[in-house]
């Protein structure tokens, strides 16, 4: 099965383009999250406040570069945050789009594609804050996700993501961000079953709001 995967949920837009296969052991299939993945085309690209203008041409790109066109996909895979709210929409929207063209789309918590087996993970929340979760030995989620100060953070050692935040967190950090195939593997338990309503991990409210009154125009 070929899959777009796309996330806009840190500062790093990412757009790749995988193959997905399940292999078999004595002619039995193995679980799904043993599906092998083999990345044809990816481009991670530092959007800051960009990911409407770049992912689309990003999607071209890696679609070309590996032969194909959007009807040939069979699913999407798309990173639901945690992350800043517009961002989180362009990748979120833009995934909901393709998948009435391609089929289903499937998402994943964004933190779960960064680094693999037992870890902590921090990316930037903005406001002098950080995203965070924590992962046991075989890579599942046990805390998080969060946000919070880095000095607050129950992050444990090795933490990987964001190292900019290594010595408001009191530990060493490794510098990992998302990729397409910590996306597949992500979303590969959830391939056989239908796909889940896209719910954006937000976490805390839009830093912009609507004025609470409005005010009285003078003439």
């Amino acid at each position: 099965m070929l899959v777009l995967a796309l996330d806009t949920a840190t500062p790093t837009l990412v757009a790749g383009v995988a193959e997905v296969t399940s292999r078999t052991v004595d002619g039995a299939l193995v679980l799904p999250a043993q599906r092998s993945v083999r990345v044809l085309a990816e481009r991670a690209l530092p959007s800051g406040n960009r990911h409407a203008e770049l992912l689309t041409p990003a999607v071209r790109e890696v679609l070309a570069e590996a032969g194909l066109r959007v009807r040939d996909l069979g699913a999407l895979v798309v990173g639901l945050g945690p992350g800043p709210f517009t961002g989180l929409r362009v990748g979120i929207v833009t995934a909901a789009a393709l998948g009435d063209v391609v089929g289903p789309v499937y998402g994943v918590c964004s933190l779960d594609a960064v680094g693999d087996g037992a870890r902590s993970v921090v990316t930037d929340a903005r406001r002098k804050e950080v995203h965070w979760a924590v992962y046991d030995a075989d890579g599942q989620r046990v805390a998080g996700p969060g946000v919070d100060r880095p000095e607050e953070a129950p992050v444990t050692e090795p933490v990987v993501g964001d190292d900019r935040f290594a010595e408001r967190l009191g530990r060493p950090v490794t510098p990992t961000e998302v990729t397409t195939a910590g996306l597949l593997r992500a979303a590969a338990p959830l391939f056989d079953r239908p796909p889940a309503p896209l719910e954006p991990l937000y976490l805390r409210r839009p830093d912009a709001v609507p004025p609470a009154a409005r005010k009285a125009v003078s003439r």
